[in-house]
């Protein structure tokens, strides 16, 4: 039987998630140990493919770092991040194939992507955690307003965009 995520998630746990995956690939920068793209990838596709409970990142901040944290829950809806998850999952699983490529055949260009990969993978997450801006929520809530993505999917994400003005007024 496949586990289905939550269709709420705590924002404030969604966040501090973001900064451990931030802080885990500026640590990937600055040491230029690409392998640790493997570990994201395998966390991201599980958190993007069973939800937040079969992430071992996400497991470790709701046992250690959330508690420790008092803010109120926030939540907000979990498909829209499960479909960022998908997007981090996408991209860390492209940069460890090329990493992989680039190990075994010495060419320049994968290793150049890989380096793109890694920029991307920081400013996403940092916009997450610092700003609580979620890109994939943002592209999420297009694809629905275009019709790609049925409303019925989550009704509550037809209108992203909304909640984030609303939360951008309120701070």
């Amino acid at each position: 039987m496949r586990s289905r995520p939550p269709a709420v998630v705590d924002e404030v746990t969604v966040r501090l998630v973001a900064g451990v995956v931030l802080l885990a690939v500026l640590l990937m920068i600055a040491s230029q140990q690409w392998w640790v793209f493997l570990l994201l990838a395998v966390d991201l596709t599980l958190r993007a493919a069973l939800g937040p409970q079969a992430s071992p990142v996400a497991r470790a901040v709701n046992r250690w770092v959330r508690p420790r944290v008092p803010a109120l829950p926030h939540p907000t809806a979990g498909t829209p991040k499960r479909f960022a998850a998908a997007i981090g999952a996408v991209l860390t699983s492209a940069a460890s194939v090329l990493w992989l490529v680039d190990l075994a055949v010495g060419a320049a260009w994968p290793g150049t992507v890989v380096v793109v990969i890694a920029v991307v993978m920081a400013v996403f997450p940092a916009q997450e955690a610092l700003l609580g801006v979620c890109v994939g929520c943002v592209l999420f809530g297009w694809l629905m307003r275009a019709g790609l993505v049925p409303e019925d999917v989550c009704l509550e994400c037809a209108d992203i965009t909304s909640r984030l003005r609303a939360s951008s007024a309120a701070g």
